[in-house]
């Protein structure tokens, strides 16, 4: 990274970083106080800060609220990080394609995206993409990107149009279950986790993909269950909110500017952490005691960032003061009773909805339900309405009008009045459909473990939607699609993804 030659701006800049970090330091300090029956942590900041940083020229960031049918909240136009939004409810734009045909596939080669990767003991073969891999999709440079992650343990940079590489990939240590999030404020940057314990940050400005940092899973403590990274990072303000499989809630100061060379640079700093379980939790779990890995991706609303664990934890922290230098405190808890791994979605009106998986067969999710929409202003008992399903849900729900739309680990998609909780339809598909839904221009999207894409007509919310089309791709399809001015995009564990639209 090029030095500054402006001595008078380098002491500007030394002094405006002692007081970056004096304000960090007493952000942790402030938290040891505050932490709600858990270990409070210390953490030591990552490798690979930059020895010096050049003058600011961050752009302003946004605080965006729910906005679950007007964009995606964000400064730059585009589906930039898992559904879309802070909110985790925002799904594309169209038009949808009327009669799709797959337009190309990548690799062009015919080959599969494929590599090794062990959990455990076990080493198996992985390809494709896989859940949530979602795909992010948004203008640069007068060209149209589509970039996602894939179990061939690289990110890949290739073009709306033709499918042709943009970058060459960008390989990390092992696969990518998760998905990518673009810089929401015009930052040419990448944020993105990966099987080999790091959460990286990738510059794409240049002739090839470069990695300006990363945080590694064991950099706090403490820390449960494993190191990978699943979640879509949620970059606000300059701050980045992740949660890891750690089981460590992580907030991260990116400090985004341009050097003297007109190359983009982050400074990060690790403002933030905190275990994303307490001792209230881990005393309720009968089995598997410590897997409370933080999977899916947070959401905000209203200065408060919310996620949920593996062992079933709802929180909310209220994050409104970090640029004062006020720690995060916890304004929500809430224990579903099972494992919940889908992200945490949010309305215009500040409710939640969360899907819960049937995995540890506890009495507390068969009283609770698998689907619940929650209220968090009465912490005290949120619960408005839930639903209940044998099998859980593994996908994130969607929102769409006065409907929420949800498919359940079986394959049954449950259509529910979003006021009432009443189950108004559902439909059967192949499982196990792990595949988020996506709802643009009033048609649902949905993708089954048959390797079909299906498009169902949901402008009449009442009634059982009618099925406008399919588009059979072949592999499983885990991965949430995207939908862009006329295309669609996705993934499956056929080792392939592809770019559908009218021919």
């Amino acid at each position: 990274m090029a030095p500054r030659h402006d001595r008078r701006r380098l002491v500007v800049v030394v002094v405006v970083a002692v007081v970056i970090a004096a304000a960090a330091v007493g952000i942790q300090r402030l938290v040891a106080d505050d932490q709600p029956s858990q270990e409070s942590s210390q953490v030591d900041e990552p490798t690979g800060l930059p020895a010096e940083s050049a003058e600011s020229t961050t752009v302003p960031g946004q605080t965006p609220e729910a906005t679950p049918a007007g964009g995606s909240g964000f400064a730059t136009p585009g589906l930039l990080t898992f559904r879309g939004s802070p909110t985790r409810s925002y799904y594309g734009e169209g038009p949808v394609p009327q009669h799709p045909d797959v337009l190309w596939g990548y690799p062009a080669n015919g080959e599969g995206m494929c590599a090794e990767s062990t959990v455990g003991e076990e080493t198996r073969v992985w390809c494709g993409t896989g859940w949530t891999g979602e795909p992010a999709v948004f203008e640069r440079d007068g060209r149209t990107w589509v970039v996602f992650g894939a179990y061939d343990r690289n990110i890949h940079f290739v073009d709306y149009a033709t499918g042709a590489d943009i970058l060459p990939p960008f390989p990390t240590g092992d696969i990518i279950k998760g998905s990518v999030t673009v810089d929401p404020d015009g930052f040419p940057l990448v944020y993105s986790g990966s099987r080999d314990n790091k959460l990286h940050v990738i510059a794409i400005d240049g002739p090839e993909p470069r990695e300006l940092w990363s945080l590694d899973a064991t950099a706090v403590s403490p820390t449960m269950w494993n190191n990978d990274w699943d979640g879509s990072p949620l970059v606000i303000d300059d701050y980045l909110y992740e949660g890891g499989e750690n089981s460590q809630f992580h907030i991260v100061k990116l400090n985004r500017s341009y050097a003297a060379d007109g190359t983009v640079q982050v400074a990060p700093q690790l403002a933030f952490n905190t275990p994303g379980w307490d001792d209230e939790l881990l005393a309720s779990l009968d089995q598997r005691p410590n897997d409370v890995s933080i999977e899916n991706s947070v959401a905000y609303h209203d200065g408060v960032v919310y996620f949920a664990n593996s062992g079933g934890l709802v929180q909310g922290w209220d994050v409104s003061g970090l640029p004062d230098g006020v720690a995060p405190t916890r304004v929500f808890r809430f224990w579903t009773g099972d494992d919940t791994d889908a992200s945490v979605v949010i309305d215009d009106e500040g409710f939640l909805y969360v899907a819960v998986e049937v995995d540890r067969q506890s009495a507390r999710g068969a009283e609770v339900g698998q689907l619940l929409k929650l209220d968090p202003r009465q912490p005290d008992d949120p619960i408005v309405w839930s639903v209940h399903d044998d099998s859980g849900f593994w996908a994130t729900p969607a929102l769409h009008d006065d409907l929420i739309i949800a498919p359940a680990d079986s394959g049954t998609i449950y259509g529910v009045d979003r006021e009432t909780g009443e189950t108004r339809w559902t439909i059967d598909l192949p499982g196990p459909t792990w595949q988020s839904p996506v709802v643009v221009d009033d048609v649902w999207i949905q993708g089954d473990c048959d390797g079909i894409l299906h498009g169902y007509d949901l402008a009449d919310t009442t009634t059982t939607p009618t099925e406008l089309w399919t588009v059979e791709l072949g592999g499983c399809i885990e991965s949430t699609p995207a939908v862009w001015h006329g295309r669609m995009f996705v993934g499956t564990r056929s080792g392939r993804f592809f770019a559908m639209g009218d021919a």
